[in-house]
């Protein structure tokens, strides 16, 4: 769990907690990415996280029940929190909270301050879990010295706020387990993803993202996505291509560098300085007079 400082304004409550959310829906294994605001206007210095379970989540689904948990949420190093500063900590509950179930699901979180003598409540937030539809899917053995592990690599689709957007998802062969999900990027309507396996078993997956537009993608057999690339339709049109060694690489199109790439582009020389001019005449040595 990261934790960062910052100044907060006057407040009427000794302490606030408040739970931030960057989006409100999310594909099933999805990280759930959560951001806990805690505003201190008690006047003193607060002593935080030396307690165990000093923060406690709890997730309810749609008809009030309290989802289980799967693992224990891990919570930040004790730390300092000054009067009149805000802590920021993050983290992601995804892997903690049995959230397989699609539905509407309400999360909270409670900050005990033994040093205040109280336990303060964020109010709750609303989120969705959703199921998305297979466009792909394939296994595949994990390289390794001994027996190698089967995996799968899946492509779904899900429409999040109007929006199409694509994912890559890892498992098991038989999709009990769930490595990770990795969000893609938009995808038109009407676009149809290739996606390719080379020599390493790393997914390549190349789609339409927009008019003229596609994104190259490509995932580790972990799950990290290591390749993040842009190409537009020119005379022809991008497409996947199986080398003869096993490599996998785009074709057609032309390539248009983003600062969003992975990984992320060189940066352009320094440009040098201009040297500095102005309309004066130059200035001159002063000249003796002769005798």
């Amino acid at each position: 769990m990261g934790l960062w400082l910052a100044a907060v304004g006057i407040c009427p409550a000794q302490v606030t907690v408040d739970i931030v959310l960057e989006q409100e829906q999310f594909l099933r294994s999805e990280s759930l990415p959560l951001k806990i605001r805690i505003s201190n206007s008690s006047g003193q210095t607060l002593r935080l996280g030396r307690e165990p379970d000093w923060l406690v989540f709890e997730i309810t689904d749609g008809a009030g029940h309290a989802v289980r948990h799967v693992g224990k949420v891990p919570l930040a190093e004790p730390f300092i929190l000054p009067s009149a500063k805000v802590a920021n900590l993050q983290t992601d509950l995804m892997p903690y909270f049995d959230l397989k179930e699609v539905g509407q699901y309400s999360i909270a979180v409670a900050a005990k301050i033994p040093q205040l003598d109280q336990t303060f409540s964020s109010p709750p937030k609303v989120f969705n879990v959703i199921s998305g539809t297979k466009l792909w899917e394939r296994e595949f053995g994990v390289p390794s010295r001994g027996v190698p592990e089967v995996r799968k690599y899946a492509l779904q689709q899900a429409t999040f706020l109007k929006q199409l957007r694509l994912y890559a998802r890892l498992t098991d062969a038989s999709e009990d387990k769930v490595f990770r999900v990795v969000p893609l990027g938009p995808l038109m309507s009407f676009s149809k993803p290739e996606a390719q396996l080379d020599k390493s078993c790393n997914l390549h997956v190349l789609f339409q993202a927009g008019a003229r537009s596609f994104h190259y993608q490509v995932v580790a057999p972990d799950g990290e996505l290591f390749i993040r690339q842009t190409y537009e339709y020119t005379e022809t049109r991008p497409a996947l291509h199986l080398g003869e060694e096993g490599g996998v690489f785009v074709e057609g199109g032309r390539r248009r560098v983003m600062l969003s790439d992975l990984p992320p582009p060189p940066e352009p020389p320094p440009v040098p300085a201009e040297p500095f001019s102005t309309n004066e005449p130059p200035k001159t040595a002063p000249t003796k007079a002769k005798k």
